[in-house]
C-alpha cells in the first residue's frame, strides 16, 4: 500500500486533535474530490514499518484524541489488510483513543455485504472502528456546514452502537464547531 500523507495534528477529520493517514488508491473517482491525486494506487510513498512507527509515535501524546483513516480509500481491497494491521496496533497500544474511517463505500450496501460473504478483514475493521463516515462525496450535495464530512449523503455512523443494536446509529453533529 502507498499513502499520500500523514498529518500529525489534524483537526478537520474528526473531533479533537488527531493523527490522520491518507492512503493512496481509490476507484470511486468522485466528481469534486478534494484529494483526487490520491486516486492513483501508486501515488505518494510506500507504507513501511517506519511509516507505521511514525503514526504510532504521533498518537502517543495525551492531547491526541485518535486516528482518522482517509484517502484515497482505506476500504479498497488493496488497502484494507494494511489498514487493519495499523488498527490492531493502535487498539493494542492506545485503547482509549478513537478511530474514525472515511469510506466512499456504503455500510449496508457494500461493507455488510462483504462481511456476509466472509471477508474477515472487513468484519474485523467494522468491529474495531469507532466512527465510519460512509458514502461517496457528491458534489451536488456539498455542504460546508456539515461536521466532519463534505456532502449531505455522507453519514457519521457510530459503529460500536450500530454493531451492538443491529441497526445504523448516526452521530448527530449538525455543524462544524459543535463536536
Amino acid at each position: 500500500m502507498n499513502y499520500a500523507t500523514i498529518k500529525k495534528t489534524d483537526v478537520a477529520n474528526g473531533p479533537g486533535v488527531r493523527v490522520s493517514l491518507f492512503v493512496s488508491g481509490c476507484t470511486h473517482a468522485c466528481k469534486g474530490c478534494f484529494n483526487a491525486e490520491a486516486w492513483d494506487f501508486a501515488y505518494g510513498a510506500p507504507y513501511t514499518q517506519e511509516s507505521e512507527q511514525e503514526i504510532l509515535k504521533a498518537l502517543e501524546p495525551g492531547h491526541i484524541r485518535g486516528l482518522s483513516l482517509l484517502g484515497g480509500e482505506p476500504m479498497e481491497p488493496q488497502n484494507r489488510g494494511t489498514v487493519l494491521e495499523l488498527v490492531r496496533k493502535v487498539r493494542a497500544l492506545y485503547p482509549s483513543k478513537d478511530i474514525w474511517c472515511y469510506t466512499g463505500y456504503e455500510y449496508e450496501k457494500d461493507l455488510l455485504r462483504w462481511e456476509a460473504e466472509g471477508d474477515t478483514v472487513v468484519s474485523e475493521l467494522l468491529d474495531s472502528i469507532d466512527v465510519l463516515v460512509d458514502g461517496e462525496f457528491v458534489e451536488e450535495r456539498k455542504n460546508l456546514r456539515l461536521a466532519f464530512r463534505g456532502s449531505e449523503n455522507q453519514r457519521l455512523i457510530d459503529l460500536k452502537q450500530t454493531r451492538r443494536e443491529g441497526r445504523v446509529i448516526c452521530l448527530e453533529l449538525q455543524s462544524k464547531g459543535m463536536a
